[in-house]
């Protein structure tokens, strides 16, 4: 979104976007992105457009608990994934072939759910998945939509 505003307004537009996102429940983040699309609109009616045809992807994660939320947004286990991948093939340097680089990366990444199959650990536990089952029971995601 901010390739299509100027470079002298992005930090405002990033910042305005960013208060969408700092709403406490579900329905304060749809208003939200309501008037920041209306506001950032009258300016910027391409990135209003674009707030407003994004909005189902945009706000996917209020279908889940609150608590579920930063979760959700981190990248962090992505980045850790891929710098275990970057390590592996860093060992080996250089390769006889782009199959060789996808078995190898392949073979890392089904390392990587084995151990979170088996792990303590859970990135989301047992209890927070159990909340999931009851927000779908009480309100879908659709029904948060304004009318």
């Amino acid at each position: 979104m901010l390739a299509s505003v100027p470079k002298g307004s992005a930090e405002m537009v990033a910042a305005a976007i960013r208060t969408i996102f700092a709403q406490p429940d579900a329905h304060h983040v749809h208003e939200q992105l309501d008037v920041i699309a209306g506001m950032l609109g009258r300016q910027f009616p391409k990135l209003e457009r674009m707030l407003r045809d994004a909005t189902e992807e945009l706000l996917a994660f209020t279908s889940f608990p609150v608590s579920h939320w930063k979760k959700i947004w981190s990248t962090n286990p992505l980045e850790r994934l891929n710098k275990e991948i970057k390590r592996r093939t860093d060992v080996v340097g250089v390769f006889p072939n782009p199959d060789a680089l996808g078995r190898l990366a392949g073979a890392v990444l089904v390392e990587a759910h084995d151990e979170w199959q088996v792990s303590d650990r859970r990135y989301l536990s047992e209890g927070s998945m159990a909340l999931l089952t009851q927000a779908s029971k009480e309100v879908t995601p659709a029904q948060l939509l304004p009318a």
